[in-house]
């Protein structure tokens, strides 16, 4: 979604709205500012920086606040594009930007002082990945893999579709701000993982594309954001803290720590969600996301590890508390998103902020 200047005049635009609402005064004002043009923000967002701060003060967790998290992702989404309907010159906007960074310092020394003292390994690539894989290793307790495997019903499996979509419709790009941030071997690493998800140069294999696919597979809207509102801030705070660590160069080292823990987590439970949807009756069109990502993560996670983490270990040793910053916050924010799914699931309840039409897949509908 784009914002188009009118041709009558310069200071007319054309808007579509975004499918999803204000969670708090915070968003609501950067919503309803965004529908005009930048240069009127003088009005439009006047006293946001007293409302930010007064936001910030109140909130005991920042990670799970609702209207903080949904406004980082909006100020993220200028960055990006197509998630906000705005005016292009809102991007760089000194407001816009102040009050970014003003949540991503909150946002990131609440995610410092929750992950406390984590153990440092020395600047040797082989040692950082060594920890890293230690860290990740899978364990035999409940996860939402585990459950979408073995008894999740079908609506169940629909909304872990829906939540997943908050990162995964925009899957890769926030790692990509990190590739003119590094170096050498690592920077060599990034690019060899994100040619991959990014399909290889085939645009229809691009993994976001293919997981866009599966939505639509499963009939539902594969429109960025048309689920946001039932989404929780937990999950939004997910996909917010790979933006910030991917834009912020200071934090190059938590953006690679983090990508290795997520490409390390990522290929068994894949293996796990396409059997889950295989026994719920999907085909491959479904599946296909999945699948994808058992074989290119295995891969992947050796990648990130070694070559990636590693690698910018060696080149800045200086680096390496924030690569397992990253990693550990990467498990510690995805924990408490996965424990939140997993009690609403085994207590008879919908994981969704709130109900929305979960759609109907056209595989299931030729069988029924």
């Amino acid at each position: 979604m784009e914002a188009t200047r009118s041709a009558a005049t310069s200071d007319e635009w054309s808007f579509e709205a975004p499918p999803f609402g204000a969670r708090g005064p915070v968003s609501e004002q950067l919503l309803a500012a965004f529908r005009r043009p930048a240069a009127d923000a003088d009005e439009t967002l006047a006293g946001l920086p007293v409302a930010l701060a007064d936001a910030i003060a109140a909130t005991d967790d920042i990670a799970r606040d609702d209207d903080l998290q949904l406004s980082l992702l909006l100020l993220h989404g200028l960055h990006y594009g197509s998630v906000v309907d705005a005016d292009e010159e809102w991007e760089w906007h000194p407001s816009t930007v102040a009050a970014r960074v003003a949540i991503e310092r909150a946002f990131e020394h609440e995610l410092r002082e929750r992950v406390g003292s984590v153990a440092v390994p020395s600047a040797d690539a082989e040692a950082v990945a060594a920890a890293l894989f230690k860290l990740t290793k899978p364990t035999p307790g409940p996860s939402v893999a585990r459950f979408v495997a073995k008894q999740a019903t079908d609506e169940q499996a629909r909304e872990y579709v829906v939540l997943r979509s908050v990162y995964t419709l925009k899957e890769a790009d926030a790692q990509t701000w990190s590739i003119p941030r590094l170096s050498g071997r690592a920077k060599a690493a990034l690019v060899e993982i994100q040619a991959d998800e990014y399909g290889g140069g085939r645009p229809e294999r691009m993994h976001s594309a293919i997981f866009a696919r599966t939505m639509r597979e499963l009939g539902l809207d594969d429109r960025y954001g048309a689920y946001l509102d039932a989404v929780p801030a937990i999950t939004i705070a997910s996909f917010n803290m790979m933006s910030m660590f991917g834009l912020n160069r200071r934090l190059r080292g938590a953006s690679a720590g983090h990508y290795a823990a997520y490409e390390m987590t990522s290929s068994l439970p894949n293996r796990m969600l396409g059997d889950g949807f295989r026994r719920l009756g999907y085909g491959e069109e479904v599946t296909d996301y999945f699948d994808e990502h058992v074989e290119a993560d295995a891969v992947h996670e050796q990648i990130a590890g070694r070559d990636l983490a590693g690698g910018l270990a060696e080149h800045e040793p200086s680096l390496v508390p924030d690569i397992m910053f990253g990693a550990v916050a990467s498990m510690m924010i995805d924990g408490w998103a996965a424990e939140r799914t997993l009690d609403a699931w085994t207590a008879g309840r919908s994981a969704l902020r709130e109900a929305v039409d979960l759609g109907r897949s056209a595989q299931l509908e030729e069988v029924s």
